[in-house]
């Protein structure tokens, strides 16, 4: 295969510098060549000399157009910027796995307590980093929580572990009965955990959730096609997330007893309206029918 020359190396091994010759003082331009010049730049003013008068309108268009080009591509620059933006958050939105239904609760607290008022005295949450919940639900005025996480607690941190500890909060596999006796609570709120559940599970554990609360249970569930467990989380959850519609839901919980509770639905609407607040999860409202 043809190497190309090194000539920054001849040059160097030369001792001089390309071009120096043209440069010597002993070298003098050529007569000829100095009167070209002249007559060149001669015919270049004479040249703009004559269209000057008639050529001056149809420069400052000239010039009006390409201020418009600059204009446009500024303008078409940002929206390339805020797409590629937009499509960088969506990437992220997607490899994270999706919508957290328990980050999302810990926006809702406040229009929760609006909705139940006083059957937020006692609250029992359910779901994937319950010890971030129950905490700030104990920051609440005269509410008392408790937890239970369905998963390993990895990597817990000291708040986590002293919940844990004074038994606020309880490891427990809620595909089986709870450790709680009936209407224990006055609501139960469920985040991240039915969307794991199959329907052989499901039809035990929900009727579970309703029987420890008084007053009534609100599930966070995701929407179809809006999130999706992360390959990584496969082996805590035990199985991939299934979405259901609002539809399917609603069929299933009067199957199992359960009506929606229409008081706390317009409170929560009504709340949620004044925030101008829409919730990336779905947020069903229930009681028992019995």
């Amino acid at each position: 295969m043809s190497r190309r020359p090194n000539t920054s190396r001849r040059f160097a091994d030369s001792g001089s510098i390309p071009f120096v010759g043209a440069l010597h003082p002993k070298s003098r331009p050529s007569p000829l060549l100095s009167v070209g010049l002249v007559v060149v730049g001669a015919l270049l003013i004479v040249g703009y000399l004559y269209h000057g008068s008639g050529g001056r309108s149809s420069n400052i268009a000239a010039l009006n157009r390409l201020d418009d080009a600059q204009q446009t591509f500024a303008f078409s620059s940002k929206e390339l910027i805020q797409i590629h933006l937009n499509s960088v958050c969506y990437c992220a939105y997607d490899v994270q796995g999706g919508v957290s239904c328990t980050l999302e609760l810990q926006k809702l607290v406040p229009l929760l307590k609006k909705a139940y008022g006083d059957s937020m005295r006692t609250v029992l949450h359910v779901g994937p980093e319950t010890c971030s919940v129950v905490s700030q639900l104990l920051k609440e005025e005269d509410t008392e929580a408790w937890g239970v996480e369905p998963y390993e607690l990895d990597d817990a941190d000291g708040n986590c572990r002293s919940l844990v500890h004074k038994g606020i909060v309880r490891v427990a596999d809620i595909k089986f009965p709870l450790p709680y006796k009936a209407k224990s609570f006055s609501l139960v709120i469920v985040s991240d955990a039915v969307d794991y559940l199959s329907p052989r599970y499901l039809n035990k554990t929900v009727p579970e959730l309703a029987r420890v609360a008084s007053d009534g249970l609100v599930i966070l569930s995701g929407y179809p096609g809006h999130q999706r467990a992360k390959v990584a989380e496969l082996s805590k959850f035990g199985r991939p997330a299934k979405f259901r519609s609002s539809s399917w839901w609603v069929k299933f919980f009067i199957q199992n007893g359960l009506e929606e509770n229409e008081t706390a639905i317009k409170k929560f609407e009504q709340a949620a309206a004044k925030k101008s607040y829409k919730p990336s999860c779905q947020v069903f409202h229930l009681k028992s029918l019995h």
